[in-house]
């Protein structure tokens, strides 16, 4: 599969290659999301207002893709939701788009995979009937573990993993049509729905470690796959300390603190050079 600039949440669907038996296709009410995900009163007027539609996909079960349920150290992986959003073209800044995902995450009692897409002028095309593309498109997943402190209750187990197909990052491009190879279901680990959702995760991890390597390579096994994502981890924060001194460097206007940070910088590029390696 290539990847276009007319790419869509429905091709992320088919690329799933899902099983009819698992497909749902319902609208999710926004009520439900604003009532379970939303902490505050600003997160809840985000759901409402940054929310054009929500709609349910499909439920990983094993009735439904013949995957045994995980239950083990306070995680129960007994299905997983896969669940496509719609923003409105009002709240496609970064925070907004990256805070909408984790409030749809922390909404749903079940293991995510989430697809997002914005449209900008969704509304005006809706009125003509006119087709309209996505300018923003990602995805993301986010472990979940049971609370400690609330019976009943499930919360993230860890960062949201996220891989921007369209949009934000302009690298994305060359990454996405090996990445929703890597991302059918078949494709997956099969053992228990915990693993398979971490196969998804590792396809994710795969795709943002070729933004920085040029290469989409999946991990070999769960060894592998925890190598790679603690070197993205230290490519990633190296890189943003990096452009810290960078800042620091172009602003600075004594000589001598001047030759300090770019020796600093010629060590942190020799380390990203070691991480990026690992990758």
């Amino acid at each position: 599969m290539t990847a276009t600039p007319h790419l869509t949440a429905d091709d992320v669907v088919k690329a799933l290659a899902l099983p009819e038996r698992a497909r749902v296709d319902q609208r999710v009410p926004k009520k439900m999301l604003a009532e379970h995900g939303a902490p505050t009163a600003a997160d809840r007027r985000l759901l409402t207002d940054g929310i054009e539609e929500l709609q349910w996909i499909a439920a990983l079960k094993p009735g439904t893709v013949a995957v045994p349920e995980h239950r083990a150290d306070g995680r129960e992986y007994l299905e997983v939701a896969v669940l496509s959003v719609q923003v409105r073209a009002t709240h496609g800044k970064a925070s907004q788009w990256l805070r909408l995902a984790e409030l749809v995450h922390r909404a749903v009692p079940y293991p995510v995979l989430l697809i997002q897409a914005l449209t900008q002028g969704a509304a005006a095309a809706s009125e003509d009937s006119t087709p309209t593309q996505p300018t923003q498109l990602a995805l993301s997943l986010a472990h979940k573990r049971a609370a400690q402190n609330e019976a009943g209750k499930v919360v993230l187990d860890g960062e949201l993993v996220r891989s921007e197909l369209l949009g934000i990052d302009p690298g994305a491009a060359s990454v996405v049509g090996p990445l929703l190879e890597a991302m059918a279901l078949d494709r997956q680990p099969h053992q228990d729905l915990m693993a398979l959702y971490q196969g998804w995760m590792d396809c994710l991890t795969a795709a943002e470690a070729a933004r920085l390597t040029g290469n989409f390579r999946l991990p070999s096994g769960p060894t592998a796959a925890a190598a790679q994502r603690d070197a993205l981890r230290a490519c990633q924060r190296l890189e943003q300390e990096a452009a810290r001194l960078r800042s620091l460097a172009a602003k600075e206007r004594q000589i001598a603190k001047q030759v300090d940070l770019n020796l600093e910088l010629q060590r942190l590029d020799a380390r990203l050079r070691v991480a990026r390696a690992q990758l």
